[in-house]
């Protein structure tokens, strides 16, 4: 009914979206230019008035062109392709899938719309490059299909090409491939760094080495899949790897969203970040939940400050843009602080965020002269806010530590997200209701300003997954089909019912980030929850765990 609507604007919103257009943003927020379905529902115009007030005109219009665009986005879902998102696609094919059937299945399928756009591209790109060798990154289960598509289409319209696939799905998912049927789509798979790996593969497609000198490469021999694992090769020092390249992407067509009124989240889909790693692996490496034994976590290598300044120096210079995001797992102290110290010292003006742990080494010195360097943000773990359940996870922080260590980041002018955990084995109810009055207080005292609950999930590469008993739990046997494996299934006996608070929590969560509901019971958050234990934290344990105490939060409207 709307499509006139929609095929005037829609140009002109991606146009706003991708940086183009700014003086659009008066009339798309306005409300009366764009047409609005669903996905408007719960944005009211008191709701979006609180969220951005008289003069956030810029953001409230980028806010409401992301609404209309996810609009699009679910008819494309329901009309086209069922398995189209504007973030990830066909992602319950490769979620946790034991079997390579589902992917296999569906790619015998006719194409769908996307389907011929993806293959469209993909021939404009082979016409361009004519490649000998194809690689596919596949960082999430979101883009398993689409690469596997990719491959199909490769393999069409210039067999002679060679695909090789990696990255953190297939790091993580893949690790005891042995379905045969992948390598009709795939000639290799490789795990972990790619950089090695990938120079063996070339060098074995150039008749210079045989496939016993590969590197950490799957790939088949007479129709049975065999890893090819050299023990005289070795990876390439993180140091002497290069400086990241976006060279050959259009990155003035790259649109900026903001669909969750979240400020962390904006950060992850507003603007355009040059990614870059400070250091490869992870300087603790001892979480229990943690995929520890893997080489992205175990191997700690960092880079010097000067390298760092030079590669982030080399990106600005490509991209024209100074923003970064450090995609550590947690960026080690140390390293900030001389990172901190060598862009100020050699003039350098950028802004960056990126993960660490909330430990001591985080004082209101250092936390000041990362600010000084750019840092504007940061994310950490606070996970289950229990000091019981943080020992068990070997997290080595306190929940007075990490309110000292997220005031200090307050009192720069740092934005702090925390990332949180329920259902973690043996938490009971009790526990939950008890971390989230913690948080609350952490809200209160203006510690931190982002947050967001996650639920629980055992690995298979964690210390969890490899000894379940030692943390209360009983695995579920799955069969082993030779494809995925990485999310394990888990029986705890302490029988909480962690699904049923996961709607209050994140309920919560979201109105404490507006500034509301701080001072109620936070049992109001569990509507649809019976009985509810009362907190057994006393109301001043964070306060007490500062030395100037905390904030007074500002009245706002209830969100539900």
């Amino acid at each position: 009914e709307a499509f006139d609507q929609y095929q005037s604007t829609v140009e002109a919103v991606v146009r706003f979206l991708q940086g183009q257009d700014p003086s659009l943003a008066a009339r798309i927020a306005s409300r009366t230019f764009l047409p609005e379905g669903p996905r408007f529902l719960s944005s009211s115009e008191e709701h979006l008035e609180w969220a951005f007030g008289a003069l956030g005109v810029q953001d409230r219009a980028k806010h409401v062109a992301t609404l209309y665009l996810e609009d699009l986005a679910d008819v494309l879902r329901d009309g086209i392709d069922e398995h189209f998102l504007l973030s990830r696609y066909a992602e319950k094919l490769a979620a946790s899938v034991p079997t390579f059937e589902p992917l296999f299945n569906e790619l015998q399928r006719p194409l769908t719309l996307i389907d011929k756009i993806l293959r469209e591209i993909t021939a404009e790109l082979l016409e361009q490059h004519q490649p000998d060798l194809v690689g596919l990154s596949v960082p999430f289960p979101g883009n398993v299909f689409g690469a596997f598509r990719i491959a199909q289409f490769v393999k069409e319209l210039t067999p002679r090409s060679k695909i090789v696939m990696g990255g953190g799905y297939v790091n993580t998912e893949l690790r005891e491939l042995a379905e045969p049927r992948v390598f009709e789509f795939i000639d290799f798979v490789t795990l972990d760094d790619g950089e090695r790996p990938i120079e063996c593969i070339t060098q074995h497609l150039q008749g210079k080495r045989n496939t016993k000198q590969l590197l950490r490469t799957f790939m088949t021999e007479k129709g049975k899949v065999v890893y090819q694992n050299s023990k005289s090769e070795f990876d390439i020092p993180f140091s002497q790897v290069g400086t990241p390249t976006y060279d050959g992407l259009p990155l003035s067509k790259y649109i900026s969203i903001f669909e969750i009124l979240n400020p962390m989240h904006r950060l992850w889909s507003d603007a355009r970040w040059n990614k870059l790693t400070l250091a490869h692996g992870c300087y603790w490496k001892k979480c229990s939940f943690c995929d520890v034994s893997l080489d992205y976590i175990s191997r700690y290598e960092p880079a010097t400050a000067d390298v760092i300044v030079d590669r982030m120096q080399a990106l600005i210079n490509e991209t024209g843009q100074t923003g970064f995001h450090f995609v550590d797992e947690a960026a080690p102290p140390a390293l900030l602080k001389a990172l901190s110290e060598r862009l100020v010292a050699r003039g350098v003006v950028t802004s960056w965020w990126g993960n660490v742990r909330f430990e001591k080494t985080f004082t209101l010195e250092l936390t000041q002269k990362m600010a000084d360097a750019g840092c504007i943000a940061v994310s950490g773990g606070l996970e289950v806010a229990s000091d019981r359940l943080l020992k068990l996870m070997q997290k080595g922080v306190t929940v007075e530590q990490v309110a000292r260590v997220t005031r200090a980041f307050r009192e720069a002018g740092i934005l702090v997200h925390a990332y949180l955990m329920y259902g973690f084995p043996t938490q009971t109810q009790q526990e939950t209701i008890d971390s989230l009055e913690l948080v609350r207080q952490l809200f209160l005292n203006d510690c931190i300003q982002s947050a967001y609950w996650h639920r629980f999930s055992a690995t298979a590469h964690s210390p969890i997954g490899k000894d379940p008993e030692k943390f209360g739990i009983e695995l579920v046997q799955m069969p082993d089909a030779g494809f995925a494996k990485n999310d394990l299934l888990f029986e705890d006996p302490t029988g909480c019912d962690h699904d049923a608070l996961g709607r209050g929590l994140q309920k919560a969560v979201f109105n404490y980030m507006h500034g509301i509901g701080l001072e109620e019971d936070v049992r109001a958050w569990f509507e649809d929850i019976k009985k509810v234990p009362r907190t057994t934290v006393e109301p001043s344990r964070i306060s007490r765990a500062l030395e100037d105490g905390g904030n007074e939060p500002h009245g706002r409207m209830r969100v539900n």
